[in-house]
């Protein structure tokens, strides 16, 4: 296919894989018609899979794999005796230049552990960080780091926020992305001094985003920066904190529309405009981790979620590998060490 895009999936991560990696591999087929897959995974269950999406079978190859990364395994023993699972196959798939992008829906550390091994950082990039998209009162966020670093300094903030920015240019089309850090307050004295530096570095720097200064926790869901930065720690707590949240408020108005005749009868005079905030709070629709600065495009998918889950962070994935986003990052990162170097020899002279 002239102008495809290959793109290698771990077919045999997740909860309900190989059927929902296939059934979402055939939704995102219709959506990005130039898109080219290879599974990689257990060949005679795949090839019956396929039987049922002729289509899809014409735009996939697959690839036996022996062995699969369990969802209990730790990333070192992933690393050890993984050698020949679906995941790290798919993953070399990438390195080798045969795909341009790997999925998985499998375990999140062992993904992260091998795509660094085997693809290595952005030249430049010193951790690669995990971002997610979140929904908000003004459209949706992107937030990282969501757990790949538990503690960072300075410079490491410095380059989430250029790859977080480089992501909403990317992903989102925001031209020029306000970037946010996330902290204890919003004044500039507060937080320790590796926020500040970083924050001093963003405010002086002449980069492709508009920097907000620090944000607070209710400033994720009130939208109030394209972008928010943070440590891994903070940010996986905050993410498990809003999942919580969404998931108590559910089942509160579920119990509260079964309490009564009444409010039966109220539940079904709001059905539409229940349904359409559904549809607004769907995770299906972020469904998709992001490993940034990874020198590749490698996107994690939700273990449990289903094909449409799945077909979105095959999305994110598809904007990733069309966009540029690493090229961004790159020219961005050089862009940032050029204004520190003139800045070094205007304070020499």
């Amino acid at each position: 296919m002239s102008g495809s895009l290959v793109l290698a999936l771990d077919a045999m991560g997740g909860d309900n894989a190989p059927d929902m990696v296939v059934a979402g591999a055939n939704v995102a087929r219709v959506r990005y018609p130039n898109l080219q897959f290879r599974l990689f995974g257990n060949s005679e269950k795949l090839e019956k899979l396929l039987r049922r999406f002729p289509k899809l079978a014409q735009v996939a190859t697959v690839v036996a794999s022996e062995t699969v990364i369990e969802a209990s395994e730790k990333p070192s023993q992933a690393l050890r005796r993984g050698r020949q699972s679906s995941m790290r196959l798919a993953i070399d798939d990438v390195s080798e230049g045969k795909a341009r992008g790997v999925v998985s829906a499998g375990n999140t550390g062992a993904l992260m552990a091998m795509s660094k091994i085997v693809l290595r950082t952005l030249p430049g990039i010193h951790r690669p960080a995990i971002a997610t998209m979140f929904p908000t009162t003004r459209g949706e966020s992107v937030m990282l780091d969501l757990g790949a670093n538990i503690e960072c300094d300075a410079e490491n903030l410095v380059q989430f926020a250029i790859m977080g920015a480089a992501f909403a240019r990317s992903v989102q089309g925001v031209r020029r992305p306000t970037v946010g850090l996330l902290n204890v307050g919003s004044e500039e004295s507060k937080g320790h001094e590796e926020i500040k530096r970083a924050a001093q570095t963003l405010r002086e720097a002449d980069l492709p985003l508009e920097f907000h200064g620090f944000v607070e926790g209710n400033d994720i869901a009130d939208g109030t920066v394209d972008v928010v930065v943070t440590d891994g720690f903070t940010g996986n707590v905050a993410l498990k904190t809003a999942e919580g949240t969404a998931s108590m408020y559910t089942g509160f108005l579920r119990a509260t529309f079964r309490r009564s005749i009444f409010s039966k009868l109220g539940y079904w005079m709001a059905k539409p405009a229940l349904l359409a905030l559904k549809r607004r709070f769907d995770p299906r629709r972020y469904n998709g981790g992001m490993f940034l600065g990874i020198n590749g495009i490698a996107v994690k998918s939700h273990g449990g979620t289903d094909a449409l889950g799945y077909a979105n962070a095959i999305g994110f994935a598809v904007d990733m590998m069309t966009q540029g986003f690493n090229e961004k990052v790159i020219r961005d990162l050089e862009s940032l060490d050029q204004g520190a170097k003139d800045a070094a020899e205007a304070a020499a002279q």
